[in-house]
């Protein structure tokens, strides 16, 4: 099993930069958090601790079904249940825990 690393940085309200170590290889990303997943878990605006273990969380159910190569450089969390009907309950049972 490789080590994995997930460092997330705070950009613009709503939006994170994160870095993903798989390895040798490492990723960049551009995260938006989008006001439906805010909703579901009753997160203010300003809830930055919380979004930030919200996306966090979702790149570890990512990574758990494919490469951090295959993730997408950027994208917003509502479009991750498309791809991945069981996304939004793991991600409550995850970030609820």
């Amino acid at each position: 099993m490789h080590q994995e690393q997930i460092d997330l940085t705070p950009m613009e309200p709503m939006m994170f930069g994160a870095q993903v170590r798989e390895g040798d290889v490492t990723t960049s990303h551009r995260v938006a958090v989008s006001d439906d997943i805010l909703d579901m878990f009753q997160v203010e605006e300003g809830g930055i601790e919380m979004q930030k273990l919200i996306v966090y969380e979702t790149f570890k159910f990512l990574m758990e079904r494919e490469p951090a190569t295959a993730i997408a450089e950027t994208f917003s969390l509502d479009e991750i249940a498309s791809q991945f009907p069981e996304y939004t309950d793991e991600l409550r049972s995850r970030v609820s825990a």
